[in-house]
């Protein structure tokens, strides 16, 4: 079987041109061609096809019942060609109408959102935001467009996705404002393995910390865990427990709930704050639009 010899796009422009105007020389003139070039071309044309596709007529050059036959496939293909090769249409936020999904870290609820949320809410009214639990499954969603973005602390997207760090954290510990035996001035690992703690029991933070402190051998006695951060400032507030939580999510609590901000005893390794996208939607419009609101909001904002 022989090979299969397909046209390109300038051949297809010259059977659609030659079919509009009747004219290898107005054909020649639209592809900026001289008319010896265009009939060479034609003249290759007709034998690729085994027609003589256009003959001359005092009309014209008028298409054989082949080129008849042919001009509606060429026309859908020089369609399918150009919208391949357009330039995509700018992003225009105040006009779009889009829903973006992120996936989110239980802090991030709290830290980041209700800013990002306000913020795209001013700039792009009928764009929707989908806040969406940290889960397993986060890569293939990434992948597939199901959704468009994770961020906070989450170790595993840090390989074979595109990743900007928008701020670093370390620790604080947060208390009661008139904590009955704590000084602020003076407070030390002494007071941190005496006193009891409430604890935080899901998310890649929790789990840095319950490691450091047991690689250290430190005692953290905790009385009290929690599966998210929701109910931490009115626990703190009417008990004397202790919180050992990342900065950002720690002083944003601490204003929520009037409680005191304590540098955190424990050497506790800080950690960087991402966000994460998969290279399929590197060049997405809307993808990038997103990305450019969070680096300006959060970059270096932590």
């Amino acid at each position: 079987m022989s090979e299969l010899q397909l046209l390109d796009g300038r051949q297809l422009q010259l059977i659609d041109l030659l079919y509009a105007t009747g004219s290898v020389t107005r054909a020649a003139d639209q592809l900026g061609q001289s008319q010896p070039t265009v009939s060479l071309w034609l003249a290759r044309l007709r034998e690729q096809l085994g027609d003589p596709l256009f003959v001359r007529t005092a009309q014209g050059m008028l298409p054989t019942p082949r080129t008849e036959a042919l001009i509606g496939t060429v026309r859908s293909v020089l369609a399918g060609l150009r919208t391949i090769a357009e330039v995509p249409a700018a992003f225009d936020p105040a006009t779009m109408q889009r829903r973006f999904r992120i996936f989110m870290t239980d802090a991030s609820h709290i830290t980041l959102l209700p800013r990002l949320f306000s913020h795209v809410r001013a700039l792009a009214p009928g764009i929707a935001l989908e806040a969406a639990a940290i889960h397993g499954g986060m890569a293939a969603e990434l992948e597939s467009g199901a959704a468009d973005l994770a961020l906070g602390f989450i170790p595993a997207l840090d390989a074979g996705f595109y990743q900007q760090t928008l701020y670093d954290q370390d620790w604080v510990c947060l208390v009661h404002p008139d904590h009955p035996r704590i000084r602020p001035a003076a407070f030390g690992l002494e007071d941190y393995r005496r006193e009891a703690h409430a604890g935080i029991v899901q998310g890649t933070g929790a789990a840095l910390l319950d490691a450091t402190v047991r690689r250290l051998q430190i005692e953290r006695r905790v009385v009290l865990s929690i599966p998210g951060f929701l109910g931490l400032p009115a626990i703190l507030s009417t008990t004397d427990l202790i919180a050992t939580l990342p900065r950002h999510i720690g002083e944003t609590l601490a204003a929520l709930g009037g409680l005191r901000v304590l540098p955190c005893p424990v050497p506790i390794p800080a950690f960087p704050v991402r966000q994460h996208w998969h290279a399929r939607f590197h060049q997405d419009a809307g993808n990038r639009w997103l990305r450019g609101v969070c680096a300006e909001l959060f970059l270096k904002a932590g």
